[in-house]
C-alpha cells in the first residue's frame, strides 16, 4: 500500500498546479493519471495573462512553443471586432508535460476504478491511501463520479460539445480569429495559430441548444472548414479530421468539497460563461485547493472568475447566448 498526504487524480493543468502549490507548502503528494505524459490533449490551447501570472511563469524561460497575440479578431453577425488585450497560445502536449515536471510531484500511471472513504481518509483500488483527495480528472473524473455525482449531478444545459484539430501547418495569418453564432451555432469557432508551424481549429457549442435545434456540430465544422478555405486561411489540399470532447460551463456543479475530497478544473465544471475558457480556471482552482488543504481552511472559488472578458455588453451578450437554459433546462447529466 502506498500512503501519502494528498493524492491528486489527474495530471493536467489543474492537478499539476495543485501539486506544485502543495509541494511549495511542504506537503507530500502523489499524482495518478491513466495517461503517460507527454500525451495529446484536445484543447484550443489559448491561455491568458492571468494564467501566466498565477503560474509565476517566466515566458522567456518556457522551453516550448509560446505565441502571443497582440490582437484577437472577433466576428459577430458579419461585424469584425478587434480585441486588443494580449493573449497567448501553447500546445497542450508540451504545456501539460512541462507543468507536471515542474511540480516535482511523483506521478504514477494508473487508471482509478474504485475510491473508498475510510476512517483516516481515502483508499484507491487497494493500492493507494491518502488523507486528502483532489479530483482533477476532467469531465470524466473518477473522484467526481465516486463522491460527488449523486449529491450534485451536472446541469446538462451547461454542457459544451467541441470538435477540434491541431495540425502542423505554416500559417500566414498570425492573429487569433473567433467566429460567434454563425449559421445559428450556439457557440463559436476558432482559428488559433501556434508558434513554429502549428495551427488549432475548432468549433464549440452548447449541447442542449444544438439538440433543441436538431442541429449537428459536424455540420458547423464543415461550415468552418469551407469558410477557412474561402478566406485562404487553410489550403484546399489540407486534410482535416477533427476529434470531439465535452466539458461544462461554470455553475454546473455546486458542491466542490466533500469532507476532505476536493474538485478542481473541469471536474468541477469551471469553464468561463462567456468564452468557455477552461485552462485558467483549472490552474487557479488547483492552487486554491492546495492552499485549503495546507491551511486546513475553507475551499472557495470566489476568486476564480466566471468570465474571460471584462464587464461590458460583449460579456453579457455572450453569457446570455451560451449559458441560457434550453427546452430541457431541468435535465442533468450523469457522466
Amino acid at each position: 500500500m502506498i500512503k501519502t498526504q494528498v493524492i491528486i487524480v489527474g495530471g493536467g493543468p489543474a492537478g499539476a498546479s495543485c501539486a506544485w502549490q502543495l509541494r511549495r507548502r511542504g506537503l507530500d503528494c502523489l499524482i495518478l493519471d491513466k495517461a503517460v505524459f507527454p500525451r495529446p490533449k484536445l484543447c484550443g490551447g489559448w491561455i491568458t495573462p492571468e494564467l501566466v501570472a498565477d503560474l509565476e511563469m517566466d515566458i522567456a524561460a518556457y522551453p516550448h512553443r509560446f505565441l502571443t497575440f497582440e490582437v484577437t479578431r472577433a466576428h459577430l453577425f458579419g461585424i469584425g471586432l478587434t480585441m486588443r488585450s494580449p493573449q497567448h497560445s501553447i500546445r497542450r502536449i508540451e504545456f501539460d508535460d512541462w507543468l507536471l515536471k515542474r511540480s516535482g510531484a511523483e506521478v504514477v500511471t494508473h487508471q482509478v476504478k474504485r475510491i473508498e472513504h475510510t476512517a483516516h481518509g481515502y483508499r484507491i483500488d487497494d493500492r493507494f491511501e491518502c488523507d486528502a483527495l483532489v479530483g482533477a480528472g476532467g469531465t470524466a473524473c473518477p473522484v467526481y463520479r465516486s463522491l460527488f455525482r449523486e449529491i450534485n449531478p451536472r446541469a446538462r444545459w451547461l454542457q459544451v460539445a467541441a470538435l477540434e484539430q491541431e495540425l502542423p501547418y505554416t500559417w500566414k495569418d498570425p492573429d487569433c480569429h473567433l467566429w460567434f453564432f454563425e449559421k445559428g451555432l450556439p457557440g463559436y469557432s476558432w482559428y488559433v495559430p501556434k508558434q513554429d508551424g502549428y495551427l488549432n481549429l475548432g468549433v464549440g457549442a452548447m449541447s442542449q441548444q444544438l439538440q433543441d435545434k436538431n442541429a449537428s456540430i459536424h455540420r458547423h465544422w464543415e461550415h468552418l472548414v469551407a469558410s477557412l478555405r474561402r478566406r485562404r486561411l487553410v489550403d484546399d489540399s489540407v486534410k482535416l479530421e477533427p476529434q470531439g470532447y465535452s466539458y461544462y460551463l461554470r455553475d454546473g456543479v455546486q458542491s466542490i468539497r466533500r469532507e476532505n475530497a476536493y474538485l478542481v478544473g473541469d471536474a468541477a465544471g469551471l469553464a468561463t460563461r462567456d468564452l468557455a475558457e477552461g485552462i485558467g480556471p483549472a490552474v487557479r482552482s488547483g492552487i486554491i485547493a492546495a492552499d485549503a488543504i495546507a491551511d486546513d481552511g475553507d475551499y472557495s472559488l470566489d476568486s476564480v472568475s466566471r468570465y474571460s472578458l471584462s464587464a461590458g455588453l460583449p460579456r453579457r451578450a455572450l453569457e446570455l447566448m451560451l449559458a441560457k437554459r434550453g427546452a430541457a433546462s431541468s435535465a442533468v447529466a450523469s457522466v
